[in-house]
């Protein structure tokens, strides 16, 4: 495994909990270098994200950590696999505060309990995860997991729109499928069907954002934030698709709206700082 990959991946992995445990609210600036270096490493695999994340350990949580794997081998009935997994999942979280693993072992005992709430939750946390991850190819892992997450969950309430829309935005924000338009397609479905369904107008905002297509993403975020005054991940993705239109005015106008709902200095300061920005150009 080449030492760059390791760096890399170790860096998405950290990445993702810093902003998991302090939070970022305004999407980054790409980092083009970072990129491109990511896309031109080989697929990656959990066993690669697991080397990463080990070599942020002390020698002793190593240690620990070889324990649990052992016991999840010795683990010949299914609900010491899934003890085990949730075991490790806390470890990832509670002791190594890395967030990665924590998801991956989190969706091995929702495999094994085969819920639709243990599904879900492994699927979203997945899914949430990506639009917080800088790196490309961690990102496409991170769809491949939610997908088949949210595939078993399908098999189970096979009519749950929120589980298709899901599945939906796996393929759109994810990278994983050749033709975007299948993942959109999926989400397209329940919104004509349900127009009130704000999950599907949102993805669909957050598509046309990642796309280019600024005033279909403008249109999707105007109409859930008149039905959800207070979501905040709307108004600032309507402010930034105002930002890329060139319309500064009602940029700082929804820049200014977010802040009524942020309760960060941190995060206001950076959304002051973008709107001086805006106020200079």
């Amino acid at each position: 495994m080449k030492k760059q990959q390791l760096i890399l991946v170790g860096s998405g992995v950290a990445l993702l909990c810093l902003i998991y445990f302090f939070g970022r609210t305004i999407p980054p600036k790409k980092n083009p270098g970072a990129v491109a270096a990511a896309a031109g490493t080989t697929e990656i695999t959990f066993k690669t994200i697991l080397e990463a994340s080990k070599q942020q350990l002390s020698p002793a949580l190593q240690a620990h950590v070889a324990q649990l794997e052992t016991a999840v081998v010795r683990g010949d009935v299914k609900e010491q696999q899934i003890k085990v997994y949730k075991q490790l999942a806390d470890f990832w979280k509670d002791s190594a505060h890395l967030l990665l693993p924590y998801g991956y072992y989190s969706a091995q005992a929702a495999k094994l309990e085969n819920s639709q709430k243990s599904l879900t939750f492994a699927a979203q946390f997945f899914l949430e995860g990506i639009r917080r991850q800088e790196n490309p190819e961690l990102q496409r892992w991170m769809a491949t997991e939610a997908k088949e997450l949210f595939e078993k969950a399908l098999q189970i309430a096979p009519n749950n729109d929120s589980l298709k829309i899901g599945l939906g935005s796996c393929y759109l924000l994810g990278n994983i499928s050749d033709n975007p338009m299948q993942g959109i397609m999926m989400i397209r479905e329940v919104a004509e069907r349900d127009p009130e369904n704000m999950y599907a107008q949102f993805q669909l905002g957050l598509g046309s954002l990642i796309s280019g297509q600024l005033d279909k993403a403008i249109d999707r975020m105007l109409k859930v934030v008149q039905h959800q005054p207070a979501n905040i991940e709307a108004i600032l993705i309507l402010a930034e698709a105002y930002e890329r239109h060139n319309d500064k005015a009602n940029a700082v106008k929804w820049y200014n709206e977010s802040k009524k709902h942020i309760h960060n200095a941190d995060v206001v300061k950076e959304i002051d700082e973008r709107i001086k920005l805006l106020g200079n150009k």
